[in-house]
Formats: C-alpha cells, sequence, structure tokens
C-alpha cells in the first residue's frame, strides 16, 4: 500500500471515530440503528474501522458506510470519499503456508503459525510436491460464495510426510471464517483464527505417514454460512508460488451469470484472458497444465 492509500486509510478512521463520538452513540446503538436499515456489520468490524486497523472493502461493508453517513448525520459521500481503494481478493484465497508459498502480512502470520503449533513453517524446506489440485467453487443465487471443495494430490520428497498446513483469508472482520469439513484421506488437526486480518490456519492430517516417492490424495471442504452468503467479488483464483502440473478450476452458478472468462497472471506480463461458456449444468472450468509461479482463476458478471 502507497504512503498515500495509508494517509487516506486514517483519514477515514479518524473521520468516523469523530463523528461517533459526536453522536454520543456507543458501537452498541450504532449497529442496532445501522441493522433497523436492513445493514448489517458486528461491533468488532465498527471498532477495527474506526480505529484504523481495518477498513471497509466488500459491497456490503461499503453499503454499511452509506448508512453510517446517515446514521450519523453526515452528508453523502463524507465518510466514502475518504476510503483508500480496496486490495485485490477473490472469492477466497486458500494459499500454502510453506517456504515461499506464503503472500500474507508476516507478522500477523507468524504469530497465528505459533499458535498452530508450526511456528518454523516459513523457513522450512518443502517435502511435498504439488502433483493435481482440483477445487470446485459454488456460488449462491445471491452472488456469494456458499462452499469450496478441493482435491489435492501430493508426491512426498521426504520420509514420514503426514499433513498439509492450509492458510485461509476469509475476508477480515465482517465475514466469519469457513467451516472446515475433511472429506477423504485426512482428520482436521489444530486449527486457529485471526479474526482482525481475517486468517484461518489449519491442519490436515493424512491418515498414515507417506515416504519419498509414495502419492497421496486428500479432499476437503471449505463450507459458509449463509443465506446471505459471503461475497466474493465475482472471482475466484489460486496464486502459486511453485509449479502445479495440472490445475483444475470449477465454479458452480445458482444463477447463471451474463459472462465468464479465464485468467492468467505471471510476472509482469500483462493479464491473459479467454472466455468462457457454461455447461450444461449450469457452470464453467478452466485447466492449467504445468503453471506457475502465477495466478490462475475465474472472473465472472
Amino acid at each position: 500500500m502507497s504512503s498515500s492509500e495509508h494517509a487516506t486509510n486514517g483519514a477515514f478512521a479518524e473521520a468516523l471515530r469523530a463523528s461517533i463520538a459526536r453522536s454520543g452513540l456507543t458501537l452498541d446503538r450504532v449497529q442496532a440503528r445501522l441493522h433497523a436499515r436492513g445493514i448489517s456489520v458486528s461491533v468488532t468490524a465498527l471498532s477495527y474501522w474506526q480505529s484504523g486497523k481495518r477498513q471497509p472493502e466488500r459491497s456490503r461493508s461499503i453499503s454499511a458506510v452509506r448508512g453510517l453517513e446517515e446514521v450519523l448525520g453526515l452528508r453523502a459521500g463524507e465518510l466514502f470519499d475518504l476510503l483508500s481503494p480496496p486490495r485485490p481478493r477473490g472469492a477466497s484465497r486458500p494459499r500454502r503456508a510453506l517456504g515461499d508459498t506464503v503472500n500474507f502480512p508476516p507478522d500477523p502470520l507468524r504469530a497465528l503459525l505459533k499458535r498452530v503449533g508450526a511456528p518454523h513453517a516459513l523457513e522450512q524446506r518443502h517435502r511435498l510436491d504439488l502433483v493435481s489440485l482440483h477445487d470446485r467453487g459454488e456460488i449462491a443465487g445471491d452472488g456469494g460464495q456458499r462452499s469450496l471443495t478441493t482435491r489435492i494430490v501430493f508426491r512426498a520428497t521426504g520420509h514420514g510426510q503426514d499433513r498439509w498446513l492450509l492458510i485461509y483469508d476469509h475476508g477480515g472482520t465482517d465475514a466469519e471464517p469457513p467451516r472446515l469439513q475433511a472429506l477423504r484421506n485426512c482428520t482436521t488437526g489444530r486449527f486457529e483464527v485471526d479474526a482482525e486480518h481475517g486468517l484461518t490456519a489449519a491442519e490436515l492430517l493424512f491418515h498414515r505417514k507417506i515416504d519419498r516417492g509414495e502419492t497421496q490424495l486428500i479432499e476437503y471442504a471449505l463450507v459458509n454460512s449463509g443465506p446471505p452468503y459471503p461475497e466474493c467479488q465475482n472471482t475466484y483464483y489460486r496464486e502459486f508460488r511453485r509449479p502445479v502440473h495440472e490445475y483444475l478450476l470449477e465454479i458452480q452458478f445458482d444463477t447463471s451469470p451474463s459472462r465468464c472468462w479465464q485468467y492468467t497472471r505471471v510476472g509482469d506480463a500483462p493479464e491473459q484472458r479467454q472466455d468462457l461458456l457454461l455447461d450444461t449444468g449450469g457452470g464453467v472450468h478452466a485447466v492449467a497444465a504445468d503453471f506457475g509461479p502465477g495466478v490462475f482463476g475465474i472472473a465472472w458478471h
């Protein structure tokens, strides 16, 4: 984030904090008045916004800012115009948390890894190669993400490999973390949530240890509460910091979008796009072979 964006974010927090103080309302009362207008936002989110720890980014949060202007007796745009541009975010951003695959704020991530019992995960050498990865996202009729189901095939490059560490960005203080369900050949181990930074860390424990050259297939799901379901900004992507032999991405829609396309970003090269057609079941898919490092995703209108 640039210095100007930091300044803008600070201006929003300062203006919100001053406006709430002038109103004489507690955060609980502000939340109640927003709720009366059909706007749902947590007291925790309001607290983080006025302290400058986070700022509204999702569409639902932006609606809350418009509602705050009404509740606090401000002119239209008085708070909204102080918001800095939102940081890029997909439907979800599952990351592999070992070695150089991490793209999270380093200090909060290290603290979260320590809580989950893997304080040295960032420095450890990869012992699992990613052979095949299959993501299937379900988009509900309200445009939010209902669930993500993932199937992965690993090949061990060292003996005694028995787990995979999942780091997931669930969207910040105004989004509840998804439920993690271990579906096949694994169980859920330690599980920790950093609500302030919107991060979840969890262990997926293999049913048996695998040695060098052996493969392991696991399957898990991340399931969101709803409706309404968490907004996903009309996109889902993975950022690969290591090559993957095969990546299959499926998106299934309850309500058909008007347009879908796959996109890739590799290094400093321009983004590459290719239109996708809905299949007879109301979904689209895209395949990447021997891909990475880079970003691969699907977006829609």
